[in-house]
This record gives C-alpha cells, sequence and structure tokens, in this order.
C-alpha cells in the first residue's frame, strides 16, 4: 500500500504518527520517578545511573543516520515496522535485566530502534503532505505529541509506587506493541518507488557529506538542537529539580512536567493556526521571542529568590510555547533542504538533536544541576547561541 502524489493522506495519519513520536519522550521520562528504586537495586549512583539515559541519547542520534538512509530506500513504513519490533525487544530486556550492565546495554540498544520511529516518522508526514500542510500536521501531531512528557513521569510514579521499576518497562513493552498494530493497520508507504535512493555506502557517504556543507541545513538543524537543549536541560535535570531544589517527592514529577507540556500544546496550536497566515520566518522570529523571554525571566529568578513552584515553572512555561510554535516550522524547512533525501536530513537533524541531548544529560546536567542559577544560565547561553545563529541564517538555496 503506497500512497501516490494524487491520493490524499489517510484521516488516522496524523494521530498514529503522534503516538509513534510519543515512543520517544516516554521511553526518556517514564523510568525518571524509579531511579531511586534502580540505584538501589543494582548499587550505582545517581551519576551512573544518569549515564543510562545518555547512552540511550547517543544511540538513539547514531542509529538515525543508519535508519535515515534505509528509509530512502526501503520506504517509510518497512522502517518504522522494523524499528518497532526491535524497540519491543530491547524494552523487553531492561525489564528483565539483572544488573546495570545489562541493564546500560538494553537501554543502548533500545534508543537504537527508537531511532528508526522519530526518523521515519517525521519525514512520513512530510511526504504526505505539501509545506503549508505538513506544518499544520506537524502541529497537530506534536499537540498529541506533547501530552508524553506530561503523563510519562505521572505514569512512571505510578507503576512504581504499585507494582516496582520493572513495570515501567513492561508498559512501554505493550505501548509500542500497540502503535506497532496501529501502524499496519492506517499508515501507508508514502514513499514511491521512483523515489528510492541508493543505500550503497559511497551513496550514503556522499548525502551526508552534502549535509555537512549545505550552511542553511546546518545553521537549522544546531539552532533545533540548541533551543530544544534547554527545554531537555530541565527534563534530565527533573530528579534534581523535583528532589533537591523544590523538596518535592516521587509523585511530583507532573508539577513540573503538565504546565512544560501545556507550553508546547498551546505553540504547537498557534503554529497550525498561523500555518496559512503568517510566512514560516515570521512564525520562528514569533517563537525566538518567547523563548528569550522565558530563558531571561528564568535566570532572573533564579538570581534573585529562592526557587518555588511558581518562580520556577511559569518562566520555563513561556520558553515551552516558543518551541512548541517553532518545531512545525522548523522541521519543514530543515527537510526541504534535501527534497530528495529527506530520509537522511530527517536523521541528520535527530542525529544533531539527540547528540545534543545526550551530552546535556552527561556533561551538562551534571555541572549545573547543584544550582538553580546555573541550570538557568545554561538555559539563557543556549537560546543565546540560537539568536546568533539566527540573524545569520543564509537564505534557501537548491540542495
Amino acid at each position: 500500500m503506497t500512497l501516490s502524489p494524487s491520493q490524499t493522506a489517510p484521516k488516522h495519519l496524523t494521530l498514529v504518527i503522534a503516538l509513534l513520536t510519543m515512543i520517544g519522550p516516554f521511553s526518556i521520562d517514564t523510568y525518571l520517578p524509579s531511579f531511586a528504586a534502580i540505584e538501589a537495586e543494582f548499587g550505582v549512583s545517581r551519576a551512573v545511573l544518569s549515564q543510562s539515559l545518555a547512552f540511550y541519547l547517543a544511540a538513539f542520534a547514531v542509529s538515525t543516520l543508519v535508519w535515515g538512509p534505509l528509509s530512502d530506500r526501503l520506504g517509510r513504513r518497512t522502517v518504522v515496522l522494523s524499528s518497532l519490533c526491535f524497540y519491543v525487544l530491547a524494552t523487553l530486556g531492561c525489564a528483565l535485566s539483572e544488573d546495570y550492565a545489562g541493564f546500560l546495554f538494553f537501554r543502548v540498544l533500545q534508543g537504537a530502534a527508537a531511532g528508526g520511529s522519530l526518523a521515519a516518522g517525521r519525514t512520513i508526514l512530510r511526504d504526505a503532505y505539501p509545506p503549508e500542510e505538513a506544518q499544520r500536521a506537524l502541529s497537530k501531531a506534536m499537540m498529541l505529541f506533547a501530552i508524553a512528557p506530561a503523563i510519562a513521569p505521572v505514569i512512571g510514579g505510578w507503576l512504581q509506587d504499585s507494582l516496582g521499576w520493572h513495570s515501567v518497562f513492561y508498559f512501554l513493552a505493550i505501548y509500542s506493541s500497540l502503535v506497532l498494530v496501529l501502524v499496519l493497520l492506517w499508515v501507508p508507504e508514502t514513499l514511491p518507488e521512483s523515489m528510492r535512493q541508493s543505500f550503497h555506502p559511497i551513496n550514503v557517504a556522499r548525502v551526508y557529506g552534502r549535509t555537512l556543507i549545505h550552511r542553511r541545513f546546518q545553521f537549522l538543524v544546531f539552532m533545533l538542537a540548541c533551543y530544544f537543549g534547554g527545554m531537555f536541560l530541565y527534563i534530565a535535570g527533573a530528579p534534581s529539580v523535583i528532589f533537591d531544589f523544590l523538596n518535592l517527592g516521587v509523585g511530583d514529577f507532573g508539577i513540573l512536567f503538565i504546565p512544560l507540556v501545556g507550553g508546547l500544546i498551546v505553540g504547537a496550536w498557534t503554529s497550525g493556526r498561523l500555518s496559512h497566515r503568517w510566512p514560516m520566518q515570521k512564525t520562528l522570529a514569533l517563537a525566538l521571542v518567547l523563548m528569550v523571554l522565558g530563558a531571561v525571566l528564568n535566570s532572573a529568578q533564579a538570581l534573585a529568590v529562592s526557587p518555588t513552584v511558581l518562580t520556577t515553572i511559569v518562566p520555563l512555561t513561556f520558553y515551552t510555547v516558543g518551541i512548541g510554535i517553532a518545531m512545525p516550522p522548523m522541521t519543514v524547512l530543515t527537510l526541504d533542504c534535501f527534497p530528495g533525501n529527506r530520509g537522511a536530513a530527517a536523521a541528520v537533524q535527530s542525529f544533531v538533536q539527540m547528540m545534543g541531548n545526550a551530552l546535556i544529560a552527561s556533561v551538562v546536567v551534571p555541572v549545573l544541576d547543584h544550582s538553580p542559577a546555573w541550570m538557568a544560565m545554561g538555559q539563557l547561553s543556549l537560546i543565546g547561541i540560537v539568536v546568533l545563529l539566527w540573524f545569520y541564517l543564509p537564505p534557501p538555496t537548491k540542495s
């Protein structure tokens, strides 16, 4: 079943792609409330266990460089189905691990598998719709996708309190299996045979070489990685924010995540509404203003007052509204730098974003999470880089 250019995209396509991309944040956030229990069972420190998140993200990032060209050669649907099967098996391995070495090994495999779903999922929506409609579809998908970071730690906290940390990974295996069934039923192939690309190593290297010298593409992917990293700093550092800064408990992760996700949803809805009214450049400018405002307010409150739920959450919510507005047009602009190799372009975009997240989780958070002020200044520095890149963004050129 292949979707031809003259056909209308299936009714449920956006919903299924949103559920598919939710696997990523579920894999990151659902086990955060179980950190203390996993540390106790395996006899490791918080810093050591945090490496399981960094390794997951690094594996995710590297794997996209393989999944992306594969989706350009074999088709998007084949890659999604293969990566989902791989993910289910790796997740069960995490649940059944008896020591930290085994757990870390299966987390790496889990990240490698999850990379295929994200890389191919983004390109499916861009394949199926023209640019403005793709921005609207991505906005709708992000509104649903954004629910995951809000409910994931809540679900994880409930599972941890009721059934223990192993149940978190059984939940992820069940969820991904259900998504696999939905993909089989409702997601067509969106890449025609006539547009398939060679997976020969020389051809793949040539495509990636073009991405390295395409200045506009590089600016866009680094902008995305930096502004998303400003939010991920607080996701990866959530145990410190909840337990150490705000003196809250295992069941309180929703206090941080729900408002942040509410900001993402509001931003994604706004982006969808603006898709037929404003050019993408203007929409991105609005998003940057909101992110800068959020980062400045966050730094000001962190330096001036002792952390409270209100002073911590409000600036971060402004920031995530900006992210929600920026993500759909940024994704469209990035993929359209290489219309004939959108799978590879999505792979590079995911690689840079996830490697950035991995560095934040493994290097930046351990350095900054001892102080609210240091974390806020880290976020401000990241958005400062984005603003600099924005002012020097090269104009569109043919790839």
